[in-house]
């Protein structure tokens, strides 16, 4: 097998590996239909909606025949939903924001200076080796030839 052929087959496996990564940590689809924040507090108000679960402002739910829903909250204070949805027998269950993790928030803050770093590190061995390889690309390779 060629050259050609083992590093295509080689970027051909670390593309397929990077978006098998990239898609793990992607949003995961919903099966819940959209709904409107007004259609969602008639149907509370006239007992269609059986379950929600808050998770700041998004509220996703269960209606009486078992549909799963999604709506938006276009308050901030859900104090006055909170009441309505108990006054109307709805069972709530509420989770905080989701936020990134510490471990990622350190990669993405220190991410950039590290690759600068590398970058720095790099060009500093190739100036130690012989030849100037780094910093070489200006230079002429013309060899006079006496004939």
């Amino acid at each position: 097998m060629s050259d050609l052929a083992k590093n295509l087959i080689l970027w051909i496996v670390i593309a397929i590996v990077l978006v098998s990564v990239f898609n793990s940590f992607g949003p995961r689809p919903s099966s819940a239909k959209p709904v409107e924040y007004s259609q969602f507090m008639l149907d509370v108000r006239e007992g269609k909606v059986q379950k929600v679960l808050m998770e700041g402002r998004s509220i996703q739910g269960i209606s009486q025949g078992g549909d799963r829903f999604v709506t938006y909250s276009p308050e901030t204070d859900n104090r006055s939903l909170v009441g309505e949805l108990l006054d109307n027998h709805v069972i709530i269950e509420a989770k905080p924001p989701e936020q990134q993790s510490v471990l990622m928030q350190i990669f993405i803050s220190w991410f950039p200076m590290l690759l600068l770093i590398a970058v720095w590190v790099f060009f500093m061995r190739q100036m130690q080796t012989g030849g100037n390889k780094a910093l070489s690309f200006g230079k002429s390779r013309a060899k006079l030839s006496s004939s």
